[in-house]
C-alpha cells in the first residue's frame, strides 16, 4: 500500500509506501526536504502534518509527545499511515548551495580541557557564504564524515575565507580523539557545506532564550555575533551549561559581550560546581525556568545533547512555550573507525 504525500510550500507531491519513511520516499522521488542526522535526534526534518496521520516504531528522541500531539512529525522516522499534507512552515533559506571544498588547516588550539578550536582556510581562497547556525561535514579521508557547527563570527573579515570549528573530544571518537590531535598546519581536509536549517528567525521578533550545553554554544556564538551587530534584535538571554568552570571555554568572551550590549544577558550554569561558584547551579533548563516560569511569549533556541534537547523541550512546552517558536540543533557523536582500504 502507498500513500500520496503533498508538500504544501513547494507544491510537490510524491508516493510513499507504508513500510518506508517519508524522507526516504521523498528522496526516491527526487524531492529534497530538510534533513540532517536521519535518526530522529536533531529535529531538522520536523514538519507540521496539516492533514493525515503518521506512525513510528517508537517516538524519536527529538520529538516530544506534546509536539506529536500538536501535529508535528520527524520525516526521517515517520511512516505515512494515510495520505498526508505536510508543511515545512518557515524553513530558513540557505544563503548558498552546499558543496564540497578542500581546506587547509590553519591552526589548532585548546579552548578547554576537552575542546579544540580548529581553523580551516579554503584552499582556493574563494569566499563563501553561510547562515549563522549552519554546520559543515568534515571528511577525515579514511572514515565517514563528521558534522560540526560553524563557530565563525559571521560578518568578520576572515569568516568569508576561513572556517572555525569547536570540537569536543569524545571518548572512543575516531576523529575527535585520534585524528584531530594529529592534524598540523597545512594538512588538507575536505569539507561540505554550508548545511542545516538552524538559525535565527528574524520574523518572530519575540524575546529570545538560548540554551546550550558544551560545544552547543558554537552555533549560538556565530548567531549572536550577527544578531547583536545588526542593532535590531529583541532581548536575548543565553544560558550555557557545563559541569565545571573549565567546561565554559567561552566564558570570558560571553561575559564581555554581555557587558557591551544592554539587550544581551549571559547566564553560566554548572551542574557540578564547587562551593565557591557564585552562579546558577543544576541543569541549564532548570536555570531557564527559574528566571522564566512563563515562556509563552518567547522564541527558544536549543543546542546540545539529544538528552538535554528532549528534556528542555518538554519542560519549556509545559511552561507555555509554543512549539512553533522552539528551534533545536541536537548534537550526536560518531565512533566509527577508519574505513578499510580495498585490497
Amino acid at each position: 500500500m502507498s500513500y500520496r504525500i503533498t508538500w504544501i510550500e513547494a507544491q510537490r507531491s510524491f508516493e510513499a509506501a507504508a513500510h518506508e519513511t517519508v524522507l526516504d520516499a521523498a528522496r526516491r522521488a527526487g524531492v529534497v526536504l530538510p534533513s540532517a542526522c536521519e535518526f530522529g535526534g536533531c529535529g531538522t526534518c520536523r514538519v507540521k502534518v496539516q492533514h493525515g496521520r503518521v506512525q513510528y516504531d517508537e517516538l524519536p528522541p527529538a520529538l516530544s509527545q506534546e509536539a506529536a500531539d500538536a501535529g508535528y512529525a520527524l520525516l526521517c522516522q515517520a511512516r505515512a499511515a494515510s495520505d498526508l499534507a505536510i508543511s515545512t512552515e518557515r524553513v530558513l533559506a540557505a544563503p548558498a548551495p552546499a558543496r564540497r571544498r578542500k581546506t587547509r588547516v590553519l591552526s589548532t588550539a585548546p579552548l578547554g580541557p576537552d575542546v579544540t578550536r580548529l581553523v580551516l582556510g579554503f584552499a582556493d581562497e574563494e569566499p563563501w557564504a553561510f547562515r549563522p547556525g549552519q554546520y559543515v561535514d568534515v571528511f577525515p579521508g579514511d572514515a565517514a564524515p563528521r558534522s560540526f557547527s560553524i563557530a565563525s563570527r559571521s560578518g568578520a573579515m576572515e569568516a568569508s575565507r576561513q572556517l572555525e570549528l569547536h570540537i569536543r573530544r569524545i571518548e572512543g571518537g575516531y576523529f575527535t580523539q585520534t585524528r584531530l590531535s594529529a592534524l598540523r598546519a597545512g594538512d588538507v581536509l575536505d569539507v561540505e557545506g554550508p548545511l542545516g536549517g538552524f538559525g535565527y528567525h528574524d520574523d518572530d521578533y519575540r524575546p529570545i532564550v538560548m540554551a546550550a550545553t558544551g560545544t552547543g554554544v558554537a552555533p549560538l556564538r556565530s548567531m549572536l555575533a550577527a544578531m547583536l551587530a545588526s542593532g535590531d534584535t529583541p532581548p536575548i538571554d543565553l544560558y550555557w551549561g557545563g559541569r565545571t568552570p573549565e567546561a565554559l571555554y567561552l566564558h570570558d568572551e560571553l561575559t564581555q559581550l554581555a557587558a557591551q550590549h544592554d539587550d544581551f544577558r549571559y547566564v553560566p550554569v554548572l551542574s557540578q560546581p564547587d562551593a565557591a561558584w557564585p552562579g546558577a547551579r543544576g541543569y541549564v533548563q532548570d536555570a531557564v525556568l527559574a528566571d522564566h516560569p512563563d515562556l509563552s511569549e518567547h522564541a527558544l533556541y536549543l543546542c546540545g545533547s539529544p538528552i538535554m534537547i528532549a528534556d528542555a523541550s518538554r519542560a519549556f512546552v509545559a511552561s507555555g512555550a509554543s512549539i512553533r517558536y522552539l528551534y533545536v540543533d541536537s548534537f550526536t557523536f560518531a565512533h566509527s573507525p577508519p574505513v578499510e582500504a580495498a585490497a
